[in-house]
């Protein structure tokens, strides 16, 4: 780690630094997943979930920035690359072989709730370790995943 200022103790940095790096690289990972869904999206929805999709993407990215620059603030290096993601991320593989709406609808659902529940798990962690500054930023992005995936779960709850 840098040598910082921050009045963080080093063993917290740390502790942070680890919780941010893991949801890092399941942000590239949801970031690359959504785009999957972007592309390859078929059928009577296309156009709204195509357009969805790419929303996501661009918010997820964000959420990375975020966690990237959280990183670098704490001083480590963010390590974000899509090598690193495929090699650390948590979340289940996206399915190569779907195309019908309904199917990226599911894939990206449970996406969604994967990344939001160890975001929201990683919120007390932060926490519990003293760093309210990280524990906001998950709160933050755990708002933001927790709106997408109502967004996306809007789409199967018409009939209920």
């Amino acid at each position: 780690m840098y040598t910082t200022y921050s009045d963080l103790a080093d063993n917290v940095r740390k502790a942070a630094i680890d919780l941010l790096q893991a949801r890092l690289a399941d942000a590239v990972d949801l970031a690359t997943q959504c785009k999957q869904a972007h592309w390859n999206v078929k059928g009577p929805n296309f156009i709204a979930l195509h357009e969805l999709f790419d929303g996501i993407a661009t918010d997820v990215n964000g959420y990375a920035d975020l966690i990237a620059e959280r990183i670098a603030t704490l001083g480590a290096i963010a390590e974000g690359t899509a090598v690193v993601a495929a090699e650390r991320s948590k979340l289940p593989q996206y399915p190569l072989c779907i195309a019908l709406g309904t199917e990226h609808i599911e894939a990206m659902r449970t996406a969604l709730a994967g990344f939001g529940k160890a975001v929201r798990a990683n919120i007390d962690q932060a926490a519990e370790i003293g760093d309210q500054g990280t524990a906001d930023i998950f709160t933050e992005v755990s708002r933001g995943v927790d709106k997408n995936l109502w967004f996306v779960e809007a789409h199967t709850q018409a009939d209920r």
